[in-house]
């Protein structure tokens, strides 16, 4: 066991971390407390710390050999790390939970119990500081548990502090449900929570041994082929270490994504195993772990690509004919129908799992950069996924970014835009803190971004259409920011999991029907999917419709059935007959219909 700590051990931290979560990756994901089919906690903290842990492998070929990288320094590149591959809000937190970590062992001489206990402290203050409307119950309750606890003992023990930290945190895990009423009705704790605990008993894990860090890979991707196809085997098994060793050579050679844990505890030891292997080896997997000892809590799942659907830019294929526009430009049409600056306060939006972090500080005009007449002076940047959708915003004007991006494709797309300032728009709201913390970035290097709180696409496309490039810029700003909170938005999805909603619960594979984020509309779709979907949208539409409204934009996902269009339109005419009706095919994907009711 460690007494300091080293930037050997922070390593093996980083390694030990990114192997549990995604150990943990499905059971995490599995904790949304809402039933729409992204977001998913899990799946964005194994992207956030697989960043930070690529971060760290650079750091290390770039060391001088024989040389010892410096304490401070590595931690902070695992911080940097974790920050520019944070997704969601979860991801956002815990970068900034690393960031204050970091901070206290750049000022330490030498890390032992008392600056652990400092650094967690500082750790759950960055926490709390990156939020605007912090909520208890959440993953900033645990990150001050831990806090606590690691402060309570008084010791000056690493490992011991550290073993408090995760104890406390656990606790506070489990206390989370008694805080958010959401996650008691669903029988639930928080999953960014969960999440940290992980984290924390890696730590422990990192400082009881100076053995190497388990390899984190990138896992497989899943085939179309049935023989092909990726499965994720999964299981604790008591084992000899030489039993071990060799059962590690043998999975080694079925698959890939191999990551086996110990505890270090018990006679013979637990360790936790970890692989993915073709249909084929699940068997032979299986009986491997039967040669080496005793498994348990055995878990085959089908890989289903989480990882590579957030992580891509998904541009999703529509099969219907782009709509004719009837020689009405878009922006022109919103327009006319007025969004005025003083008539329409912005909307306060809160997140749907995670309190959003606070809003970056202005820009002094000393950091903006200079001007340069190759860069144009305003930009827009639009995170959105349809092939539809995104050529519709790039006739806007704006440069598109996929779906759930990290702040680094945040980055990388303010910079595409050419502009001294831009506006962004995330379009939903586990985005917004990976906007907000892009902005901050930005404006290091002298780009001053404004994010607009956009929650969908058509609240976009409303903020665009009064753009004014002759209006001063927080004018515009402002402008846009009213358009968008002006436009409620509607969504029909299928559920993703069980859930109990304001309308009821629901199961996977429900039709839903949200208005501003919460589910309105349930229908099991027992009748048949098409007419389910359009029964649904149409109870969507009347609902948003009769809190008023003038003009109405659809937008069809990547498997809407082509009569849809011409159904809501004939509704509309119906049952709303002054109302306008714009379509749109979008292509996106998971969600079957966008609606924006201005």
């Amino acid at each position: 066991m460690l007494e300091t700590l080293d930037a050997a051990a922070v390593r093996r931290w980083c390694g030990a971390g990114l192997a549990a979560l995604r150990a943990h990756q499905h059971e995490i994901d599995e904790l949304n407390v809402y039933p729409v089919p992204d977001g998913d906690t899990g799946t964005n903290l194994v992207l956030t710390l697989t960043s930070a842990h690529e971060a760290l492998q650079e750091e290390t070929g770039a060391d001088e050999p024989g040389t010892a990288t410096p304490l401070g320094r590595v931690m902070r590149r695992m911080a940097r790390g974790a920050l520019l591959g944070a997704r969601g809000n979860s991801g956002v937190i815990v970068s900034q939970i690393l960031r204050g970590m970091a901070d206290t062992f750049a000022a330490a001489v030498s890390v032992r119990g008392g600056e652990l206990a400092k650094a967690l402290r500082r750790a759950s203050e960055a926490a709390y500081a990156a939020v605007a409307r912090p909520v208890e119950g959440t993953v900033l309750s645990v990150a001050a548990a831990a806090a606590e606890g690691a402060g309570r003992i008084k010791s000056d023990d690493l490992v011991a502090v550290a073993r408090e930290a995760a104890r406390a945190a656990a606790e506070a895990l489990a206390r989370t449900p008694q805080q958010l009423p959401v996650l008691a009705r669903a029988g639930v704790v928080d999953a960014g929570g969960r999440g940290l605990v992980v984290l924390l008993d890696a730590l422990v894990e990192a400082l009881s041994t100076t053995a190497q860090a388990p390899v984190a890979t990138a896992p497989a991707p899943a085939t179309d082929s049935p023989d092909d196809v990726g499965y994720e085997v999964q299981y604790l098994l008591d084992a000899g270490t030489e039993a071990v060793e060799t059962l590690r050579g043998t999975l080694a050679g079925m698959g890939d994504s191999l990551v086996i844990v110990g505890t270090g505890e018990g006679d013979p030891p637990t360790w936790n195993v970890h692989v993915h292997v073709g249909i084929a080896q699940v068997g032979a997997a299986l009986e491997a772990g039967v040669a080496a000892g005793r498994p348990f809590r055995i878990s085959v799942s089908r890989l289903d690509d989480r990882i590579d659907d957030h992580a891509a830019h998904d541009h999703a294929a529509h099969d219907h004919a782009a709509h004719d526009r009837a020689g009405h430009d878009h922006a022109a049409q919103r327009a006319a129908r007025g969004h005025a600056a003083d008539d329409h306060p912005a909307h306060d939006h809160a997140d749907r799992d995670h309190p959003v972090p606070a809003s970056g500080a202005p820009v002094e005009p000393g950091r903006e950069r200079p001007a340069d007449p190759q860069r144009a002076e305003r930009g827009a940047v639009v995170v959105a996924a349809g092939d539809g959708l995104t050529t519709l915003f790039a006739e806007e004007g704006a440069v598109v970014v996929g779906r759930n991006p990290s702040i680094a494709e945040m980055l990388a797309a303010i910079d595409a835009t050419g502009a001294r300032r831009v506006v962004l728009l995330p379009n939903d709201a586990n985005t917004h803190a990976v906007a907000v913390s892009a902005a901050r970035e930005a404006a290091a290097a002298g780009v001053r971004v404004s994010v607009v709180p956009t929650r969908s696409p058509v609240q976009a496309l409303a903020a665009l259409a009064v753009r004014d490039s002759q209006r001063r810029f927080d004018d515009d700003v402002i402008a846009m920011a009213e358009a968008a909170g002006a436009c409620r938005y509607g969504e029909v999805t299928t559920a993703a999991r069980e859930a109990l909603t304001v309308a009821g619960r629901c199961h996977p594979g429900d039709l839903l029907g949200l208005v501003d984020g919460e589910v309105h509309v349930i229908d099991s779709a027992e009748a048949g999917p098409e007419e389910a979907l359009g029964g649904v949208s149409c109870r969507l539409l009347d609902r948003m419709l009769g809190g008023g409204g003038e003009l109405v934009t659809l937008v069809l996902g990547a498997d809407a059935p082509a009569g849809l269009e011409e159904l809501l339109r004939a509704h509309v005419a119906q049952a709303w007959p002054f109302v306008e009706v714009q379509a749109y095919a979008g292509g996106q994907p998971r969600y079957h219909l966008l609606v924006g009711v201005e």
